[in-house]
């Protein structure tokens, strides 16, 4: 699964080979000033909007790579997984939709600066 780490001045993406194969994606660095807004999505799959360009999606069970709609995301999610979203501005992506394993909530907190 697709990982969201965070250091002083960046949101780093890391995706896992296989996600980089059937997403067609790559890793990416965001500067933490990008940061609009972050949140939890209790189903990932519910935070994903328009459609695939390109990436792989089964439906009802996982999405992972870019999807167009209003903007541009990036997304990793799995069915019935939690989910941060990340609002970015001035970057080539609109948003970040990535499944946690862990705290969700700490992570998206820590993303906002409310941590």
């Amino acid at each position: 699964m697709a990982r969201l780490t965070l250091s002083d001045d960046s949101v780093q993406l890391r995706f896992t080979t296989t996600e980089k194969i059937l997403g067609l994606v790559k890793d990416q660095d965001f500067p933490r000033s990008a940061v609009q807004s972050a949140r939890v999505e209790q189903d990932g799959l519910h935070a994903t909007q328009g459609v695939r360009a390109p990436g792989l999606g089964v439906p009802g069970y996982r999405k992972v790579g870019t999807w167009r709609g209003k903007g541009r995301s990036l997304v990793s999610v799995r069915r019935h997984e939690p989910a941060v979203v990340v609002e970015l501005s001035g970057q080539r992506v609109d948003r970040l939709v990535v499944g946690v394993d862990g705290d969700a909530s700490a992570l998206a907190a820590a993303l906002s600066g409310t941590a």
